[in-house]
């Protein structure tokens, strides 16, 4: 027997707020049947075609150390470049420069959200692809 994943839970002090800003970033939906509002405890947003969800759940203490698991996300349609300063410009901060680590084309950028939930930014597949064929 296995089990699957049914969402990615993420604490903060704000699930509205911060699941708003998660939908600009991924291009994520809320449930019509069910729409996130200001002031729930709980907000959820789905994939696109509904295969992953996040759950943002109000906890009363703030973040205070590095997250033990964080979301890598890979751009579908630009750069890692691109993207980093497309996320930037919705708010993140960035926290770590990885670009260039393992030689020219490779490495990924680590940000975090305005609640300071690190994630990290990698090469597109195309990106990636690129770079095997150099």
């Amino acid at each position: 027997m296995t089990s699957r994943v049914s969402h990615t839970t993420i604490d903060c002090s704000d699930a509205y707020a911060l699941s708003t800003w998660w939908t600009r970033v991924l291009d994520y939906r809320e449930d019509p049947d069910d729409p996130n509002e200001a002031g729930h405890e709980e907000c959820v947003i789905r994939s696109a075609d509904g295969s992953h969800e996040l759950l943002f759940i109000e906890v009363p203490e703030a973040k205070s150390v590095k997250n033990r698991m964080h979301l890598d996300l890979a751009p579908v349609d630009r750069t890692r470049d691109a993207e980093v300063e497309r996320v930037l410009g919705l708010g993140a901060v960035q926290l770590a420069d990885h670009r260039g680590i393992h030689g020219p084309g490779t490495g990924w950028v680590v940000l975090a959200d305005p609640e300071g939930n690190e994630f990290c930014i990698l090469r597109s597949d195309d990106e990636r692809a690129e770079h095997r064929d150099a």
